[in-house]
Order: C-alpha cells, then sequence, then structure tokens
C-alpha cells in the first residue's frame, strides 16, 4: 500500500494559517486615520467604488442633459421651420389672392364698361391636345350660356363657347388652327377673315392688294360672322407680304396673351352684326 503524500496539504495549512494571523494582527494594528488597517482598507475600497460610481452617474447624467437638451433645440428647430414653411405658404397664397383680386376687377372694369350683357368666368382647365386649343370655364348651362357665345377679355378677344355644360363650358381659343373670326383694320376698314395658325399667332386672309394695311395697324373683330360683337381687339399686324395674287398675306399677333389667362367674359346678349365699337380699357 502507497504511502499518502501530505507535504502539500501541510504547506497549505501553514499559508491559511500565515492569513489568519496576519488578519487577526491586521484587526488589533490602526492606521494612522486611527481606525483598523482593515476597517481602513474597506473603506478605501468602498470609497474607490463610491468614487467610480458617482463618476459614472455624474456621466450618465450629462449626457441625459445633453441628450434631452439637443431633443428641445430638435423640437424647437421643428417648429420654427414649420412656422416658417406656413409663413412661406401664407404669404405665397396672399400673393396669389392679390393678383386673383386685380385680374378680377379689370375683368369687371370690362363688363361695367360695356353695353352688352356678359356673365364672368373663370378659367379652371385647359386641353392638354395642342391640336385642338381650348380652355374650360367655370360657367355652364346653369348659368344661361350657350354654344357660339362669344368669349372676350380686358386685352381683346379669346374665342367662343363650343361645348355647354351645367356647371362649365369648353371654350375654343381664336388662336387655333380651326377657329376664325370676321376682322378689319381698324385703321383703314379693311376687312377679312382672322384665323388661327395654330402657333400662337393669327393670319389675317381675304384682304385686297389694293388694301391700306401696314405693320402696327391694329385689328379688330367687323362682326360679319354673327358670333363676335364688332370693335373688339383681336391684335396688331406684324408682317404684310404681298402674295402676288388679289389678296395679302398678313400676319396679326394676337393681343390677348392666352398663357396667362384667367378670368374672361362670356357675351350673353345677342350678338349684333353692326354697333358701336366699344372702348377698350
Amino acid at each position: 500500500m502507497a504511502r499518502l503524500d501530505i507535504r502539500p496539504t501541510v504547506g497549505a495549512l501553514l499559508v491559511g494559517a500565515v492569513l489568519v494571523h496576519l488578519a487577526v494582527i491586521s484587526t488589533q494594528v490602526t492606521a494612522r486615520s486611527g481606525l483598523p488597517i482593515v476597517e481602513a482598507v474597506a473603506v478605501g475600497v468602498f470609497a474607490e467604488a463610491q468614487r467610480i460610481t458617482a463618476g459614472i452617474l455624474d456621466g450618465t447624467r450629462q449626457v441625459w442633459r445633453s441628450y434631452v437638451a439637443l431633443h428641445d433645440v430638435r423640437i424647437e428647430n421643428d417648429e420654427l421651420r414649420r412656422a416658417l414653411a406656413e409663413s412661406q405658404v401664407r404669404e405665397q397664397a396672399e400673393h396669389a389672392l392679390a393678383g386673383r383680386t386685380r385680374s378680377l376687377e379689370v375683368v369687371l372694369g370690362l363688363q361695367n364698361s360695356l353695353t352688352l350683357k356678359t356673365d364672368a368666368a373663370r378659367i379652371i382647365g385647359a386641353s392638354p391636345v395642342s391640336e385642338f386649343r381650348t380652355v374650360t370655364i367655370d360657367k355652364g348651362g346653369l348659368s344661361g350660356l350657350q354654344s357660339d357665345m362669344a368669349v372676350v377679355a380686358p386685352d381683346g378677344v379669346v374665342g367662343r363657347v363650343v361645348v355647354v355644360g351645367p356647371a362649365a363650358a369648353r371654350v375654343h381659343l381664336l388662336i387655333d388652327q380651326n377657329a376664325a373670326a370676321g376682322a378689319m383694320v381698324e385703321r383703314s376698314r379693311a376687312q377679312g377673315v382672322a384665323i388661327g395658325t395654330g402657333d400662337g399667332r393669327l393670319r389675317m386672309t381675304y384682304v385686297s392688294e389694293v388694301s391700306d394695311v401696314v405693320d402696327g395697324d391694329r385689328v379688330v373683330t367687323s362682326g360679319i360672322d354673327g358670333i363676335y360683337p364688332q370693335g373688339f381687339v383681336i391684335g396688331r399686324v406684324s408682317r404684310v407680304v404681298k402674295s402676288g395674287g388679289a389678296y395679302r398675306d398678313i400676319v396679326v399677333e394676337p393681343a390677348v396673351n392666352f398663357g396667362a389667362l384667367e378670368d374672361v367674359l362670356v357675351v350673353t346678349a345677342p350678338r349684333p352684326t353692326t354697333g358701336e365699337v366699344p372702348e377698350t380699357p
């Protein structure tokens, strides 16, 4: 039977006895502060732990305050941006309303100056097809509108009503290539027909070669078509070309800016073929 080696056990016991002895001694020996060494060490360790914990807590509180402060600043910035955006939108709306008011004032001024019966209407849409230039107005059959009623603006002739619905109507613009109106040169009274070209201009056809027409002459409606009252402005002559035949080729720049139309007047009274030329505002 082998003998047990108890030397490690004795060594361990010896080390344990020494540690216990040191612990007993440390409880009896006091530090400079007057506390036992064990208690002083424990207090130091605990104080260090408290310091570290306090530092962590302070850092956490600082980070939280910074986060809260940044969050508040972010909210304030968002509110300021929103208020600025609302202010800008409100300013644009007020500007648009002012422009709309000015447009209505001009149209109503024209309406009051005319002896014809008219009804003011607002343009609410336009045809996307370039081959057939039309706009839609917010008045229709319920307002007494009918097909072939003339439509005018403060600057001049716009076109004629072609399709009538209960609360809206389609207006065929004079600059469309399929539109036409009886016309005459205001200065010389030379007569012809103003025809749309589809490119934003007009041609005045069937004007005699011997007629007195020069660049800059104002062209107005003659009233012979039975649709447009006499004397409304169509445009001005921009080019006169001698075609060599019995008629001249005349290019007319329309008086109306069709791309900026907002409000128009529909002539609802009977359409006379002759009469007093209305005063142009």
